[in-house]
């Protein structure tokens, strides 16, 4: 007798079934499309590590730094960072207060799983990232979304964010500076923040991976910095943006010693500990010569600028200059076209991928993302010559 079929959905978890499923954006649309397109919607440098930072890990690797090490991260590493940011950002956290992690997606999954139960709310400004969503819905809580107004650049203001706040809300998912808009938040902004998170008793998720990529004088400040937040706040950044090393999979958390406990039962429970030899890599980035980095970030700069004037050399284009990030937020409202319509038609027409506004919620589907950072300057400007031709032949 044959056993009756199974259900093959009742196999998998809720947090599977009724979460999100994982959106790459229009990156999945081009992903092996045929043609010569111009990928401008992946975050990724254009730079290739540099060379000090790859020479560490290979003589690492050679050294016998293969083995398992400690689960927070290798003391050099651990130290090298409680040094930068003590430099840097003005946070006090000893080394034990501090765990390397693959990347900061790991490092934000942690984060989420630690302090979010299920029936939790988390906040997330809008325009949002979106692969912040998925990881919260795992924890089994819901994303609200505050939206921010374009007309005010996208600032943050506490009357766009207090009403969103009920009994059941557990933090404020802070991203400074913040993809997709390009801003650097001013320190009132950050005060209102924390101002909302003392009075209401919420933690602050800070993702802070473009920290080192800012321009034209402006500063960026870690809330954790603020009175009243170090205990408040859980801190994440990367190596993946300023030092090149996207696909190294390194960043870290920083935190009070409170959190430290709970964060590690999820990353020790998940991947032990991250690669060994890999992080003596990441301590010649932070303890090596700071000109490799200034020259990287003086590139996105010079990018920055092309993309961004041209851009406004658009019918129906408005940008204005990123204080932060690689990505130009650019507003196409007057283009008549919804920010989906916009990229997908650019895309089939002229084979430049950018990422629509939509992608990062309602507040910013009258935009786009350029990410200025991922190509040459030929080929920006190529991209910008096949963008103008687009919008140009529009009755």
């Amino acid at each position: 007798m044959t056993a009756p079929a199974r259900n093959q959905k009742s196999r998998f978890a809720r947090r599977i079934t009724q979460s999100s499923e994982k959106n790459f954006g229009m990156f999945a649309k081009a992903y092996g499309k045929p043609g010569d397109l111009i990928h401008l919607e992946l975050g990724k440098p254009l730079e290739d590590t540099p060379n000090h930072i790859k020479q560490a890990a290979i003589q690492a690797l050679w050294d016998g730094k293969v083995h398992y090490s400690d689960l927070k991260g290798i003391p050099e590493l651990r130290n090298a960072i409680a040094t930068k940011l003590r430099t840097d950002n003005n946070l006090d956290f000893t080394a034990d207060e501090i765990i390397v992690t693959n990347g900061l997606t790991q490092a934000s999954f942690a984060a989420f799983m630690a302090l979010l139960d299920e029936g939790d709310e988390a906040i997330l400004l809008e325009p949002f990232y979106p692969q912040h969503i998925g990881k919260i819905e795992l924890a089994g809580a819901r994303v609200v979304t505050a939206p921010l107004d374009a007309g005010d650049g996208f600032s943050i203001r506490r009357e766009l964010i207090e009403p969103k706040i009920t009994d059941r809300t557990r933090m404020i998912v802070l991203i400074n500076p913040c993809n997709p808009t390009g801003r650097v938040y001013r320190r009132e902004e950050l005060q209102a923040v924390a101002d909302l998170a003392i009075e209401h008793d919420l933690i602050v998720v800070a993702d802070e991976v473009y920290e080192q990529i800012v321009f034209d004088g402006a500063q960026h400040i870690s809330i954790a910095s603020l009175p009243g937040m170090r205990e408040r706040t859980i801190t994440m950044f990367a190596f993946t943006k300023a030092y090149a090393m996207d696909g190294w999979r390194l960043g870290w958390i920083a935190a009070d010693a409170s959190f430290i406990g709970p964060l590690m039962k999820i990353t020790t429970n998940e991947v032990t500990h991250v690669n060994t030899f890999i992080q003596y890599g990441a301590v010649a980035a932070l303890t090596g010569p700071a000109g490799e980095l200034h020259r990287m970030v003086e590139g996105d700069r010079r990018r920055r600028d092309l993309v961004v004037q041209r851009l406004n050399q658009m019918p129906g284009v408005v940008c204005d200059l990123p204080q932060g990030t690689i990505y130009a937020f650019a507003n196409i409202s007057d283009t008549g076209l919804k920010s989906q319509d916009l990229a997908s038609q650019l895309m089939e027409r002229e084979g430049v991928v950018v990422e629509a506004g939509g992608f990062y919620g309602e507040a910013g589907d009258s935009h786009i993302r350029v990410c200025f950072g991922a190509e040459s300057e030929a080929r920006l400007s190529e991209a910008m010559n096949r963008m103008q031709r687009f919008l140009n032949s529009r009755p």
